[in-house]
């Protein structure tokens, strides 16, 4: 058969096939789903975190140079994820996706988002412009958060697939790191929010909310916004 008649055999076979789907307690490997129309179903918390500009940095910068910005900010992003019980799931060039799960999920995430906002000003940058002085580049992030129901799915062909995860969660958080404009790195739906731990709702002294209150307008939806950092542990 050709190529053209297999796609025709293969797409009316995902549209008529029933699902077979079952709630999940872990994060699932790619192995534990099959290709079929077979999923996992989890209550689970997305972080994205972005680094911005990147069009700009493979524009105007050597190649290895732009090597060495997204491995720096990808390295430290993956260790804060990991040490705050996320896992990480996927990446897509210059942004990594985490999901987080159990009871402290919201505030684990939340608490890498502030983390990676201290390490980009008070390591990277600071450790960049030592190694080059004289370029003038400031790497700039951001990190969206959201939770909810998610639907994981494997899709690809054998020998090249992988996990679809599907729901608000995964999309908003990937959306909301869009919302950066300089002043605000780290962005949680009010869902989040509500949920985190009254440490990480107030910080300075004297005592204030670190979170400020935003109306997503595309999505016509409240969210919150921070441009606060928090020091990872030694």
């Amino acid at each position: 058969m050709g190529l053209l008649t297999d796609i025709t055999k293969e797409v009316e076979e995902i549209f008529k096939t029933k699902w077979v789907t079952r709630d999940g307690t872990t994060i699932p490997e790619p192995e534990d789903v099959k290709l079929g129309n077979d999923a996992v179903k989890i209550d689970g918390t997305v972080l994205y975190a972005d680094l911005a500009d990147s069009t700009q940095l493979v524009n105007n910068f050597k190649p290895w140079f732009a090597a060495e910005i997204y491995k720096a900010y990808l390295i430290s992003a993956c260790r804060i994820i990991r040490n705050n019980g996320g896992e990480i799931t996927a990446f897509d060039g210059d942004r990594v996706m985490a999901v987080f799960i159990g009871g402290c999920k919201n505030t684990s995430a939340a608490q890498c988002a502030l983390e990676l906002h201290y390490i980009i000003q008070e390591v990277i940058n600071p450790k960049l412009k030592v190694a080059y002085p004289n370029d003038n580049y400031t790497v700039h992030q951001a990190v969206g958060i959201d939770t909810g129901n998610l639907f994981i799915a494997r899709t690809g062909i054998r020998g090249s697939n992988d996990l679809v995860w599907v729901g608000r969660a995964a999309n908003y958080a990937a959306k909301m790191c869009g919302l950066r404009d300089g002043a605000f790195t780290s962005f949680i739906t009010s869902e989040v929010f509500n949920k985190l731990n009254e440490s990480l709702k107030m910080g300075g002294n004297p005592k204030r909310s670190i979170w400020e209150q935003f109306v997503w307008e595309k999505q016509a939806v409240t969210i919150y916004r921070s441009n606060w950092w928090w020091r990872p542990s030694d």
